[in-house]
Order: C-alpha cells, then structure tokens, then sequence
C-alpha cells in the first residue's frame, strides 16, 4: 500500500496537471483522491489519539443496572446487545464473563472481555452511565419512563504488570454457575468470586468449565479493576494541577436515548447527536466514539495516563 505522503504528493500533481492543462475531466478523479486521502487523515489522527498505554489491550466491559426495576434490566440487557454487536462488527472477539440474568426480564449484571487490536482504546469512550427515555414496554398505563445503566470498561492487563496484590487481602467464594437464562452450566461450585479487602471491589466469572479457570479470570479482572482505580488516582492528581479541565467524575451521566417523544441520542460531552436510535442500538456508535477520541475529555484522559505510565517505568 502507498504511503499516505506518496498518495498527497499524488494527488498534488494531478492538480496541478489539472490547473495547467484545463483538464476539467480530471476533476472526479481529483474528487475521489479527495475523499480518499480525508478518510485516511482522519484514520491517522484517530490511531495517534489511541496513545493511552493501554490503549491496544482487549476491554473488559461490565453493564450494570441502575434505579428502575424490571425498565431499567431489560435496558442493561439492549446495552449488552448494543455493545456485543459493535464489537462482531469491527471483527473483535467477543466472550461473555459473567452473566446474571433477571426473573422477568433483561439482566441484573454482565461482563464481557472483548479481545482485539486497540478494544479499549475504542471502548473506553462508553464509560459512564447511559440514560433512556421511552414508553416502558412494562406498563400497563403507556406512560413514559426514564431508567439508568452504567458501562464501566477497564484494559484486560498482563499478569506481570506491576500490580500487587496479596493473597491475605483477598476473600474468594465459590457458588453454582448459572448461565443465560437460567439454565444450568454444571453441577459444581465452579463459578468464583473474589472480594478485594482494602478496596471492596468484587469480582466474579462463571463462563469457564472448571473453578481453577474461573479464578485465572477473576484474578485479571480484579487486576484490571486495581489498575483503573490507580489510574482514577493519577487523573485526580493530575486535574489538581491542571484546574482548567474537569474530571469526569465516575458514575456521570455520558449519553441520552431517547425513543419518545422524538428520536434521539445525544453525547452531552461531545454534543454530538444522531436522530437514528435504531441504528446505534444495532451497533453504530463509530460517530460517538470518534467524537470523543477528538474532544478535550480524551487529551486529558490521555495526558493522566501517560504520566502514570512514565511514573511506573522509573519505578521499575
């Protein structure tokens, strides 16, 4: 493939061929060099915008339900659907952690570790609570409700990153793993759960077959869980030092759907908008993640990351 300098040089001499000939028959060609070479700029800046240290690894993406019963499970549930198919159609892999279904409809809980080139890097734009505004399918009345779920997206990291964690902070319990639906996975406690001590985190898979495996994935996610606390820390620092940004605190609310009155989803830290709610919940979220990696949010995200990563290199 050319590189993109020989395909501007390229596309600099056919205008100028066009100038000094009057070629006025060049110009689709020149049309089409154009659109070509813009798509590949914006390629370019969106991959040296991906320079968080962890921006290549896989995601581990957890939903969560918010206040609003039965509305807000089956919300968590689209928002699984949403994600799953943004990831199938970028070519990323896609295999489910932990899932808790709910008794009537949607889920209570689920994680996903989406594995390919620059996954978080991507995903880490969907962080946040997510809002939706529609007429509940479960009511009765037909009148309009409005429920919460939160994303929360965190690097799947190598075991020897420097995170410590020891054994004699850790509480780890064993239950019967359920899957989707309710249906049965196997007749053994292998599904793992391990409670961080210090920090209260928790932590849980039952995807695996056996109880060994679902604690080797229940330690990275924990791992992962550690480091973003780490880097929330480093971001604070970092937001003290520099007061004219503010951070996005954890749990605010990023984006709005809204299916009644009108169509609508809205970024409230981009503005960006998009009037077609079908097609975002099938997936298409490229306009809301590109936003996001271009904005002022990501530099200082960025920025935080950066200087954590230098700090942990002069550690070693």
């Amino acid at each position: 493939m050319r590189s993109l300098e020989q395909q501007v040089r390229d596309a600099l001499d056919l205008l100028d061929l066009a100038e000094t000939e009057e070629e006025t028959d060049l110009l689709p060609e020149l049309e089409q060099q154009y659109r070509q070479l813009s798509k590949a700029i914006s390629a370019l800046q969106l991959q040296v915008l991906l320079c968080g240290p962890y921006d290549q690894n896989n995601a581990i993406v957890s939903i969560h339900t918010g206040a609003g019963g039965i509305e807000s499970q089956d919300w968590a549930a689209m928002l699984l659907r949403m994600y799953t198919r943004w990831a199938e159609d970028h070519g990323y892999r896609v295999q489910v952690l932990d899932y808790v279904g709910a008794d009537e409809a949607g889920i209570k809980n689920a994680t996903l570790l989406v594995s390919g080139p620059f996954a978080y890097g991507y995903l880490r734009a969907e962080k946040g609570v997510h809002r939706l505004v529609r007429i509940s399918p479960f009511d009765s009345s037909g009148r309009r409700h409005t429920t919460f779920a939160s994303v929360d997206v965190t690097p799947e990291i190598d075991n020897d990153e420097d995170i410590e964690i020891s054994p004699d902070d850790l509480r780890i319990d064993t239950y019967r793993a359920g899957g989707a639906g309710g249906q049965h996975v196997n007749k053994t406690d292998s599904a793992v759960r391990i409670t961080h001590l210090p920090t209260g985190i928790v932590v849980q898979c039952q995807n695996e077959r056996s109880q060994h495996a679902n604690k080797e994935t229940a330690m990275r996610m924990l791992r992962a869980k550690l480091l973003e606390r780490r880097l929330e820390e480093q971001q604070q620092e970092l937001a003290a030092l520099r007061g004219e940004f503010k951070e996005i605190a954890w749990g605010s609310q990023i984006r709005s759907y809204v299916f009644h009155p009108y169509s609508l989803v809205k970024d409230h830290r981009t503005d960006v908008e998009v009037g077609n709610v079908q097609s975002v919940m099938d997936g298409d979220l490229d306009i809301f993640i590109d936003a996001y990696l271009r904005s002022p949010h990501n530099w200082y995200s960025s920025a935080s990351a950066i200087k954590g990563g230098e700090r942990n290199h002069a550690k070693s």
